[in-house]
């Protein structure tokens, strides 16, 4: 049963095309096939008491691979484009530009959830649409191509897929997204305590809960609210923000 597992991992659908959108042709193409099958796939194919075998037929290894080459390609991109950024402005930008949203926009346009191969109960779950999925086969692909063509090849991907976002990161944007971040050095920069945020109510039906969060610092407080409780703190350290510079 495994073997022919593996048989099945090297037929991925199209995949001239799918090369062809990613800028990319793999010698191996056994990596690109790992690249574009999520585990839920890879345990349809192999027996129940060989599930353990089946971790070398999906992509979770190559995502954990893509990650890290993803966060050196990218912190190398800032640090030659953004010269006189600091640590903590390169840090968000870098941050920003490899977060779920922004991976799961890339692999969208280039339509990596076409080719993904699910199994039946993660495709019909929309599997193809959730951000989170898209976002690790995104890192998947560029570990895959970057086993199989160095750093250079999976340079050249990233800076192709993610070309627009990259060119786009300052640092004022990236503080703009990452309020959280920013009031905590603003905090540090006086030497003044860390922001301290407690959820105070929550309202709402569980498929549609809203939080509100408030947040108090050193002669200071602010709330906000959100459909997670990490948006709601993010409001209220924005809003904790806006207090600081009207003062």
């Amino acid at each position: 049963m495994l073997e022919s597992a593996f048989v099945k991992t090297s037929e991925l659908q199209q995949p001239d095309e799918l090369e062809e959108i990613l800028g990319y042709r793999f010698q191996d193409s056994a990596l690109l096939a790992q690249a574009m099958t999520h585990r839920s796939w890879a345990h349809e194919q192999v027996s129940p008491h060989a599930q353990h075998d089946a971790r070398s037929l999906h992509n979770e290894a190559l995502e954990f691979l893509g990650d890290s080459i993803l966060g050196l390609i990218v912190a190398d991109y800032l640090f030659k484009a953004s010269p006189g950024a600091s640590e903590g402005e390169l840090s968000r930008m870098k941050h920003r530009l490899v977060s779920e949203p922004t991976l799961a926009k890339a692999s969208n346009e280039l339509r990596l959830g076409e080719f993904v191969r699910f199994g039946r109960g993660e495709e019909k779950s929309g599997g193809r649409g959730k951000h989170a999925l898209l976002a690790d086969v995104f890192e998947a692909v560029t570990g895959a191509i970057f086993l199989d063509g160095g750093l250079e090849a999976a340079t050249n991907f990233v800076e192709l897929a993610l070309g627009e976002e990259l060119r786009a990161a300052d640092p004022i944007a990236a503080a703009a997204a990452d309020p959280k971040t920013t009031l905590q050095e603003k905090l540090q920069a006086t030497r003044q305590p860390g922001p301290q945020y407690t959820v105070i109510e929550t309202l709402g039906p569980p498929h549609r809960r809203m939080f509100h969060v408030e947040l108090k610092w050193n002669g200071g407080a602010a709330r906000g609210e959100g459909p997670t409780i990490k948006a709601a703190e993010a409001a209220a350290a924005q809003a904790a923000l806006k207090q600081m510079e009207s003062e």
